[in-house]
């Protein structure tokens, strides 16, 4: 499977725009869509709280099973079962569910009513994706586990550590799914796995007995000297659920898998390797917008062929050209030459003007003119005064240059709303355009 990841937790784009998205991805090599929602998901009932006021309709969720279908991209939902619920804690409804009161990063995992609100929001997600035959769970960057007084108590208590209590709420969860999704296959990434020691994961990974008072593997927990590992995985996780490594590391070899996963895999479906992402929505529900897609998708587009081929191959190198409708790439330099022809080119180009050229612009003209910084300070603008014949020597270039930018932010504001809803383009031009033109 090569799996695109939809990071929907900033810069959601209209299903319109997906419309014109798959037929390229799907051209480009993958048979995949890894869409984690978060608040765009339309959550109803008790749940309808973590919606956004831009979330999918059911009928856009139904919209977007259709055209995966239709250019044989499989869909596979993504919702985090442990960390970044950001999206979740940050609700006063839910406060009470975080491992840390101050943070809203991870579940306390030991309070009840956590595992119950995950099977609700699982199963609403499920329910709406009933063509999918795998789902991600997530549970990667659990910042604060172990932190909070119940998991103190529960460490103390058991004899456990960090990584026995995140296995045990895993192990809940995939529980969960197991029991009523029979034949549905479960993905998570690996990172937190990295953390845990040997001996302890391979006992409860393979042989899977969790003795109640311990809450460790009762054959070996403590002596890793498990009989049963030789033998297929009965009731372990390895049964249940398949590890996806991520790291960003510049060269990403299929022998360095092995080295940051001390498991070996049971019948879940192995080990899966994460391509480097072409780029992040936000790193978390919390922080501003990193990257718009129609910027990424020439990186995405290496990514893929890159895969598809081996390597960047020339062979790669011409299909990206030929798809994307460009003349050239070059990686060193992360630029491209030529028009392009895929969908939201127009927004890339217009964002490559706004990253080289309008704070350099701006700057050069209120800072390099000698007349500005002897007439027009600062200090002249906080007190509003300054010497009209000094400032007509100025002021009619910085107008005009204001003017110009005005005149392309305005055509740059209508790409954004063909693809994005209104909140994206506000908050995109706030933190890139706006802070440049107010001065």
């Amino acid at each position: 499977m090569r799996l695109v990841h939809l990071d929907l937790k900033g810069a959601a784009p209209r299903v319109s725009y997906l419309e014109q998205v798959f037929p390229f991805l799907s051209q480009l090599g993958a048979n995949g869509i890894l869409i984690e929602y978060e608040d765009m998901f339309p959550f109803k009932g008790e749940l309808e709280v973590l919606r956004s006021p831009y979330a999918y309709s059911e009928e856009d969720i139904e919209r977007i099973q259709q055209l995966a279908e239709q250019h044989k991209l499989e869909v596979v939902p993504l919702v985090q079962t442990f960390g970044h619920v950001e999206f979740i804690l940050k609700h006063e409804k839910y406060q009470h569910l975080r491992e840390v009161e101050r943070f809203p990063n991870s579940f306390n995992p030991h309070v009840p009513n956590t595992l119950a609100l995950l099977r609700s929001i699982l199963a609403q997600v499920i329910e709406k994706h009933r063509r999918s035959t795998w789902i991600h769970i997530g549970a990667d960057e659990v910042f604060h586990l172990g932190e909070g007084m119940d998991s103190k108590n529960w460490m103390s208590r058991n004899k456990g550590d960090v990584g026995t209590m995140f296995l045990k709420h895993i192990k809940e969860v995939l529980g969960f799914l197991s029991a009523q999704y029979w034949g549905l296959r479960v993905l998570m990434w690996d990172d937190m796995l990295r953390k845990i020691s040997v001996g302890a994961l391979r006992a409860l990974w393979e042989c899977g007995s969790w003795a109640e008072e311990s809450q460790a593997c009762s054959c070996c927990w403590h002596q890793c000297q498990c009989p049963r590992l030789a033998l297929p995985a009965e009731s372990g996780i390895a049964k249940h659920v398949s590890p996806v490594v991520w790291f960003y590391a510049p060269d990403f070899e299929a022998e360095q898998i092995g080295k940051v996963t001390c498991q070996a895999p049971g019948d879940g479906g192995g080990i899966c390797p994460q391509l480097p992402t072409a780029s992040w929505a936000q790193y978390d529900h919390y922080s501003v917008l990193c990257e718009l897609l129609p910027v990424g998708i020439p990186s995405l587009a290496i990514c893929l062929q890159t895969l598809v081929n081996g390597g960047f191959t020339e062979e790669a190198k011409r299909k990206v050209l030929d798809v994307l409708g460009l003349e050239s790439v070059q990686l060193e330099q992360s630029t491209c030459e030529g028009r392009g022809a895929f969908p939201g080119v127009e927004i890339y180009h217009m964002v490559e003007q706004v990253n080289g050229h309008l704070r350099e612009s701006i700057l050069k003209a209120l800072e390099e003119e000698s007349a500005i910084k002897g007439w027009f300070s600062p200090y002249h603008r906080k007190h509003h005064f300054g010497n009209p014949r000094n400032m007509e020597s100025f002021g009619s270039k910085v107008l005009k240059l204001h003017e110009d930018w005005e005149s392309f932010v305005r055509d740059l504001r209508a790409q954004l709303e063909r693809v994005y809803f209104p909140d994206t383009v506000e908050e995109w031009m706030e933190e890139n355009v706006n802070p440049y033109l107010d001065q």
